[in-house]
């Protein structure tokens, strides 16, 4: 169960990575206006996302790869907070407000969903 459930994640997070090359305006929008280089670290954090969901398949990398995607998923934490207070769409699409503030719980499941992935496997 807990192979197929990086597997799982290592699909999401390359897709999602993906996605910032993809439809960088929809993230470049919900950065806070406090930070620079809004386009930079859209790309930044998607090559981020890809590495570390490749990352996770190596046993080898894995443990490195966790961790960065906890760190990646703690620093683009307050893009997911701007984007809840100030009520801002995602892309083109306006989110219902219980969505926006949903997004923030999800955000602390893909968290510990990662660091499960820190911890070493004991045998036995």
């Amino acid at each position: 169960m807990k192979a197929a459930l990086r597997w799982l994640l290592t699909v999401l997070m390359v897709l999602a990575g993906a996605n910032h090359f993809v439809s960088p305006d929809s993230y470049v929008a919900m950065m806070p206006a406090a930070l620079p280089a809004h386009l930079a670290l859209v790309y930044v954090s998607g090559v981020a996302e890809i590495a570390g969901g490749l990352g996770l398949i190596l046993p080898r990398t894995r443990r490195a790869a966790a961790w960065g995607l906890v760190l990646l998923l703690l620093a683009v934490f307050p893009a997911n907070v701007n984007m809840a207070v100030n009520h801002l769409p995602l892309g083109d699409r306006a989110l219902p407000t219980w969505a926006l503030w949903g997004r923030l719980p999800l955000q602390a499941v893909l968290i510990a969903w990662a660091w499960w992935y820190t911890r070493r496997d004991r045998a036995g």
